[in-house]
């Protein structure tokens, strides 16, 4: 009738298996989102450098690029100034402007 087990006796064997498996899972879960955390820190580009303008582009007085993307024969750059300025590719000289504001 008296199944509560002595005060030394501690968890069964079966009981003492789980409660092992359970810290090594929780460990591993740790592991995995610092590491998960790491990567993303790693991976993330950071922002706010100044942007490289390729040196066959240039820029009118006074330009300054605030954001550049390139497609097959042109290349478009987005000014602080509010302004789309599209490039050829190959030559370098402006063929299009575009007020944003």
């Amino acid at each position: 009738m008296n199944d509560a087990p002595a005060p030394g006796e501690g968890l069964p064997p079966s009981l003492r298996l789980l409660k092992g498996l359970v810290i090594v899972l929780m460990i591993t879960m740790i592991a995995g989102l610092i590491a998960i955390v790491a990567l993303l820190v790693i991976r993330v580009p950071k922002s706010g450098g100044d942007l490289v303008v390729p040196a066959a582009l240039k820029l009118p007085a006074g330009a300054r690029a605030e954001a550049i993307t390139q497609g097959r024969g042109w290349i478009a750059v987005v000014t602080t100034a509010g302004k789309i300025l599209v490039f050829d590719g190959t030559t370098g000289k402006l063929r299009h402007s575009y007020d944003v504001n």
